[in-house]
């Protein structure tokens, strides 16, 4: 019996739908022309262009003009996501597991496919069009940088193009308001040094980035750790009950794409933290690295830039959004500039002034901007890759976070699943992921992991996620 034209087309449609879930094609990818399907399977141009119409309907595919109809990536969460976890806020000392030095030390090997990083593929940095402007500076510029140091406070032309672009993120910023630092993680410590000591006690947003952690246990501080929703961050409420029950001295956090869950806290609940913080005087170490990582149309917004006091110390850097080996973040730090300062100025006088300088021409120029609109799509794209081949792969039981920005997914296993294990048998197997267990100073997460989301999607990276899923079956 010949199907009538109405249900051809919706076959046609449920069979794509079928391949997008079963990962024949992945999000981003370009589905085969009109005329194509209409010459492999025999139905007319109508009834092709009526499945894509029908595809685009149910969300799956999207048009582009002139161009044609691609994969849509997600938009929300293919499995359960994980609930909020149960943790009674206590300072406590923190033990990171030593296991967070194999993971940085995979970073410098080939043959280990790093899904515990959170860095971007090679592929997705633009690492030729910075070697161009290396190559293009002046020798005597080359040679007074090199004979020189810098500004402690950072690279002049640097700091001014930062705060030109800034207002996405903070309302009014200067130059003078900004202090480069070696990445990301520098400008916390800097800003955490500068407003806190020995046994001081630092709050977290539970899970936290294993880095944290390892910070705070060097300093001998303790941490307090606050449960955080793996959609919408830390609850008010909560966060006011650890700073009226406890002696808080600063609170370090994710506003925007929270590491590991992803999650993102709503404007209002930044206005009411940033309210009770202020009321207590305890100041907020905000790192946003991720923030310009953004999958939707609009930049979440920062504590800093509700910030009316000075309590907020900015942190960012460019090693997620354009290249890790530079080594270059930098910090707002409000009230506390000179005593960040007066940190760095103790720890590491000045930044590289020649790799400042080249990231400055590269946001002058107006390719930082166009570079970040293809990478967010990329991630996305790659993110949506990620949790497809995960709910494919691992068992049904599984529960992931899907983001709205940044580059990784947590997944939550099996509480009878020990991710320590998991880490062991996929690093035999040339594959290495984070444990949850360094994600907290207890083992509450010992059946969790953070996977990297951005790696470029291939069949390599494919494999590695159908391994883990069978290593994770075998230890169920």
């Amino acid at each position: 019996m010949t199907l009538s034209p109405n249900f051809q087309y919706v076959a046609l449609a449920d069979e794509i739908e079928t391949g997008i879930a079963k990962g024949r094609f992945e999000p981003g990818e370009k589905l085969p022309s009109l005329r194509k399907l209409h010459l492999q399977m025999g139905l007319s141009i109508s009834t092709v262009h009526q499945a894509y119409i029908e595809l685009e309907k149910r969300g799956r595919v999207e048009a582009r003009e002139k161009s044609g109809f691609y994969v849509r990536a997600l938009n929300g969460n293919p499995m359960r996501q994980p609930p909020l976890a149960r943790i009674k806020a206590e300072p406590c000392r923190v033990m990171v597991n030593d296991l967070a030095k194999t993971i940085v030390r995979d970073l410098q090997s080939e043959d280990i496919l790093m899904l515990g990083a959170a860095i971007p593929s090679r592929d997705l940095m633009p690492l030729k069009q910075l070697s161009r402007i290396m190559k293009s500076m002046p020798a005597d510029s080359l040679q007074h940088h090199m004979s020189n140091y810098d500004l402690c406070a950072g690279n002049a032309s640097l700091r001014e193009a930062l705060s030109k672009r800034m207002p996405g993120a903070i309302a009014s910023v200067s130059a003078e308001d900004i202090i480069t630092t070696a990445g990301c993680l520098d400008a916390v410590s800097l800003c955490l040094r500068s407003v806190a000591g020995p046994g001081d006690a630092i709050l977290l947003e539970s899970p936290a980035f294993h880095c944290f952690l390892q910070l705070i246990e060097d300093l001998n501080m303790y941490v307090v750790e606050v449960p955080g929703c793996p959609e919408t961050g830390m609850n008010p409420d909560t966060f006011q009950e650890a700073l009226s029950s406890h002696k808080i001295k600063a609170c370090l956090l994710n506003s925007n794409f929270q590491n590991p869950l992803g999650s993102v806290m709503s404007v209002q609940n930044k206005a009411r933290i940033l309210a009770i913080a202020e009321e207590y005087g305890v100041p907020i170490i905000e790192d946003d690295i991720y923030g310009d990582l953004f999958y939707g149309d609009k930049r979440p917004a920062t504590f800093k830039g509700m910030d009316k006091t000075g309590l907020v110390l900015y942190c960012s850097s460019f090693s997620k959004a354009l290249a890790p080996g530079l080594r270059t973040g930098w910090t707002v730090p409000g009230k506390f500039r000179d005593a960040v300062l007066r940190m760095k100025l103790n720890t590491t006088i000045s930044g590289p002034a020649i790799i400042q300088a080249v990231i400055a021409e590269f946001i002058r120029t107006g390719a930082y901007d166009r570079h970040l609109r293809q990478l967010r799509n990329k991630l996305k794209n790659q993110a949506s890759a990620m949790a497809m081949a995960v709910a494919r792969y691992f068992p049904k039981d599984t529960r992931i976070t899907f983001p709205r920005g940044g580059m990784f997914i947590w997944v939550e296993l099996n509480k009878t699943c020990d991710s320590l294990e998991i880490f062991q048998q996929a690093h035999r197997q040339k594959i290495s992921i984070l444990p949850g267990a360094l994600c907290a100073s207890t083992d509450r997460y010992k059946n969790c992991l953070r996977i990297n989301c951005g790696l470029q999607w291939s069949p390599r990276l494919e494999a590695a996620i159908q391994t883990l899923g069978h290593i994770i079956d075998h230890l169920s």
